[in-house]
This record gives structure tokens, sequence and C-alpha cells, in this order.
């Protein structure tokens, strides 16, 4: 089931300016010397960093997301360092391209997908043993047999279907677009940043591995890009954990608090409760009761005059008016508790 009315424009926001950024710095050529090597050793400092954040806040998905984003960096680095100190590319760099256009997003929409629901130290390693099987059959193919694995990867098995503008293997294309829907379905059924970051970062892996030879440090921006956008989403709920309510979907009592230590002299609160919530909840069962604070929160989301709702605790509210006098709020409280009086 889809909660459309959950999905927010801001869960997007931090990943799409992180790609924009990503996209302009990627073709901006004449480096110094400072970029240079600072490009040369982010996607290191982004994983170190970001992933103890991640460790911290026991978060094993967003954590193996980072690593197969470095893995797939680290093997094609070496490629691309290979590219510029020669002026030509190793004897296996069409073999390990094809492979990371193939493995990247199939471990990525795989770690994305695959959420937290046994105990900690058994998900930790279930993602371990998948990473290591994954890495330990293909290296051993492309040890034992790279020109038979190379020919099976670079066979074009739709002639139909192929184009001239495809810059990677005809199998990476349905794979992208199969994970592409996946993360969207996932966002729809339970919208939050970290979905909403998965999706733009699998559409900046997806823009980077076509320019890998092609823009010098494509590969170092966007893979630190995305490893960002991960870590970002965590921040970004870490927040959401502390300052809003999970049930409501409003600011809650902690993000209250805040608030009035900026509100100045002038200011105006209101604070509502549902009457005989208490009864209502006994009867009817506290599934319903959530229903009936879900609907109370979206009406008082919706008051004017300048005012902002908040979930006091239980079923109280408070709205506060900034700037505002007691006469000036009174019709607009009272026109939100008759919204929500009138609901049938």
């Amino acid at each position: 089931m889809f909660r459309l009315n959950a999905v927010r424009a801001s869960h997007f926001l931090p990943s799409l300016i992180l790609l924009l950024a990503g996209l302009a710095a990627a073709y901006v050529r004449d480096l110094n010397v400072f970029f240079t090597s600072l490009f040369n050793v982010l996607p290191t400092l982004v994983l170190l960093l970001g992933g103890a954040y991640c460790a911290v806040y026991r978060r094993q998905r967003e954590l193996f997301l980072m690593v197969t984003v470095y893995i797939a960096y680290f093997l094609l680095d070496t490629q691309t360092d290979f590219y510029r100190d020669n002026g030509r590319v190793r004897e296996d760099a069409a073999v390990i391209f094809h492979l990371v256009c193939l493995l990247l997003p199939a471990l990525y929409g795989l770690f994305g997908a695959w959420q937290e629901r046994t105990h900690l130290a058994q998900d930790l390693l279930a993602r371990f043993a998948v990473l290591f099987a994954v890495g330990g059959v293909t290296v051993a193919l492309e040890q034992s047999y790279p020109d038979a694995l190379l020919a099976w990867l670079a066979e074009i098995r739709w002639p139909s279907l192929h184009g001239q503008w495809m810059s990677l293997i005809q199998m990476a294309y349905p794979l992208f677009l199969l994970i592409f829907v996946l993360l969207i379905v996932q966002y729809l059924r339970e919208p939050r940043p970290l979905h909403a970051a998965q999706l733009i970062g699998l559409v900046g892996i997806f823009w980077m591995l076509p320019k890998t030879f092609i823009l010098p440090f494509t590969l170092n921006i966007m893979c630190s890009q995305v490893m960002l956008m991960i870590a970002a989403a965590v921040s970004h709920e870490a927040y959401q954990m502390a300052f809003r309510d999970e049930l409501t979907g409003l600011p809650g009592r902690r993000a209250l608090n805040e608030r009035m230590q900026r509100l100045g002299r002038n200011y105006v609160i209101a604070m509502t409760d549902v009457d005989h919530f208490k009864k209502f909840n006994d009867t009817h069962g506290h599934d319903v009761g959530d229903q009936v604070l879900r609907l109370v929160a979206s009406r008082l989301s919706k008051v004017t005059g300048g005012g902002r709702a908040y979930r006091y605790g239980g079923e109280e509210f408070a709205l506060v008016f900034a700037g505002k006098t007691a006469e000036e709020c009174v019709p607009h409280v009272e026109a939100v508790r008759e919204m929500i009086a009138n609901y049938t």
C-alpha cells in the first residue's frame, strides 16, 4: 500500500543538491593541486566518516550501501589511474568495468531493499556473507575464465533494443531500470529520506559509469556524493526521530521547546486536546484512536494566520503564532476547531 500523503519534497532535497553539485564539479577540467589531491582522498574520507556515523547509529543497511559504492570506486579507480598514467587501459579493464556495471546496481538494490529485521550481529554477518560470496565467485570467474566471462557480459542479447547511445553493456540497462522501479516502490510504501537518497544515488551512479574514463574525476566525485547522500539521509532521519512525531507527522515536544527559545516577546500559544479521547480509545481500540490523532493533526497543520501545529503529548496539541496577539489568533483557532468538529 502506497503512502502518497507522506511523500515530501524535503526527503529528496539534500540528495538532489549533492547530485547537482557533483555534476557541476565533474565538468570542471582545470583543477589546482589542492582540489586534485582532495578528490583523490575524498571517497576514502567519506567512507571512514560516514561509515563510522552509520556504525554509531547501528545502520547496517546504509553502511553496506557505502561499502558497495566504495568497492566499485576502488576497482574502477585502479583502472582510471593506470589509464591516466599510461595513456592506455589495462588488459582486464573491459571485464572489470562490465562486472562493476552489472554488480554495482544489483548489490546497491539488494542492500537498499534489505531492511534490518533480525538481530544486529546476525544481520551484519548475513550482509558480509552475501558480499563475500558475490565477490568470491566473481573473482574466481574473472581469474579462471576472463575471455569467456567478457564475451558473456558484452553479448548483445536483444539486437532490436540496442542503441548506439548505449555506453554500458546491454544487461546493465534493464537491471538499472528494475532496481530503480524497486526503489521507487520502496519509497512510495515507506516515504523516508533514506529511500529518497537511494533513488537519487542510483541516478548518480547511472550517470557516472559511462563518464568514468571520459571526465577526469567523475568517479571520485560521484562516488563521494552518493556516499554523502546516504550519510545525510541518516542524519536527516536522526533529526526527524528527535524532533518530529512519528504517528502524526507534526513537530514534537522537543521541536516546540526549541521554537519557544526563538519566539521573542510577542507570541501566542493555543493548547488543544481531543475531548473524551481516553474513553473513545478504550471503546474502539488504539488503532482507531491513532487514526483520530492523525486526523486531528492533519487539520491542525492547516491552521491559518501564520500558526504552526505541534504534538505536545498524548491527545494534546499546541498551536504557536509568532508575533501575534490573542485577538488576532482567536478567529484562526476557532476556524480550525470548527473544521475538526464538523468532520464527517
